[in-house]
């Protein structure tokens, strides 16, 4: 099943700086860009942090913080904090390591990044580890403004007919507003499952309603050699 990859949602013209840009620069380019955030690269493009409005607000609010704590010691989220109450350039105050996403990560892996590390942006990488882009959010949720109708051909085409080589017509398939309703009967219950868990993966896809029944209850089956629907096998065990 092909997924839509980050690179297609991506923003190419990134807005960057360096390590040595002085701190009043990084927030003019905030400002003047009208963005809340940007990556910190090297010499080779590489990213090695990013910069956010938090971290700016950081170094006005923890100033005076910072300062009567450097009589006690640090933990190091404190002299994280500390170093950046007192940043004077990019390198000062960017938060590292650097939460990155490649051009050709499926969108959910890159949604599933996002708020796994509570971050509203990720910078873009091509195969080098240089950046190519950054994706927002907004960006990701694209995906949703996919249409029924295309949803439904992906549902057909790739998983009953491609994964489980069933005729297109083997079940019914409507879709309203991204929620996939499937009702008819397979042959197995496995392939239920397969069916549902697979369409809720498909791009667009908001929900699954499963109104599928099936003949045959293969639940205890070991079968000693592989099964036949191998390919589907292997796709649920990466979920």
């Amino acid at each position: 099943m092909k997924h839509q990859m980050t690179g297609t949602v991506m923003t190419s013209d990134v807005i960057r700086t360096v390590a040595d840009t002085p701190f009043k620069d990084v927030a003019a380019l905030l400002a003047q860009h009208h963005i809340s955030g940007l990556p910190v690269v090297d010499d080779d493009d590489k990213v090695i942090g990013v910069i956010s409005e938090t971290d700016l607000l950081l170094h006005h609010a923890d100033q005076e913080k910072a300062g009567a704590e450097r009589r006690f010691h640090l933990t190091p989220a404190a002299r994280r904090t500390a170093t950046k109450a007192h940043a004077r350039t990019a390198g000062e105050l960017m938060s590292t390591p650097a939460i990155t996403v490649r051009a050709d990560d499926s969108i959910a892996n890159a949604a599933r990044t996002m708020a796994q590390h509570r971050v509203e942006r990720l910078p873009v990488l091509d195969e080098e580890d240089r950046l190519v882009g950054i994706v927002t959010r907004r960006d990701l949720l694209q995906v949703f403004l996919r249409t029924d109708p295309d949803i439904r051909t992906e549902v057909i085409d790739e998983i009953l007919v491609r994964t489980l080589w069933l005729s297109p017509y083997a079940i019914g398939v409507t879709v309203t507003d991204g929620v996939v309703t499937l009702e008819g009967r397979l042959e197995r219950k496995s392939d239920v499952s397969i069916t549902a868990q697979m369409t809720s993966q498909v791009d667009g896809v908001v929900a699954v309603v499963n109104h599928l029944t099936y003949r045959f209850d293969d639940a205890d089956l070991r079968p000693a050699e592989p099964a036949v629907h191998g390919v589907a096998d292997s796709w649920l065990r990466k979920l």
